[in-house]
């Protein structure tokens, strides 16, 4: 039992290193017009506080699934927020018909193939997941 306990915490601490250690790409199609994005644009798309990207074009931004280390890591770094005070900032705007959370994707290869085929989308990925399917329009270090 005690070395269960060990070999959890152990693998605990290196989820938690590798967390720490990944990059955030925030991508859109590769063949989309967007060109690069400040952190407080693409703040202001996933925080419901702008729904167009710079050039007026509706934007249809993807979220990851809420708890996974990739959303988390990325409403820190692009946001400055934690998923609570995303989630109540969300709250109050669904609460007060302003605005619709954007959509919740099971992964990055989803969010990769999505943004890909939609010029409209912009969705967030490990950087290490970037291929030429997309563009990264800002990168969270």
């Amino acid at each position: 039992m005690k070395n269960q306990l060990k070999a959890l915490l152990l693998c605990s601490t290196l989820l938690t290193m590798h967390a720490a250690f990944a990059q955030v790409a925030v991508v859109v199609g590769a063949k989309s017009d967007i060109g690069a994005l400040t952190s407080d644009q693409v703040s202001a798309l996933f925080l419901g506080k702008s729904d167009k990207f710079p050039s007026g074009t509706t934007a249809l931004p993807l979220d990851q699934t809420a708890g996974s280390a990739i959303r988390g890591l990325f409403y820190d770094k692009v946001t400055g927020k934690n998923e609570a005070q995303v989630k109540a900032a969300w709250s109050r705007l669904v609460f007060s018909g302003k605005g619709t959370p954007p959509k919740e994707i099971a992964s990055s290869a989803e969010v990769k193939k999505l943004v890909a085929s939609n010029p409209n989308t912009i969705g967030y990925i490990e950087k290490s997941a970037v291929d030429s399917s997309v563009k990264v329009v800002l990168s969270a270090d």
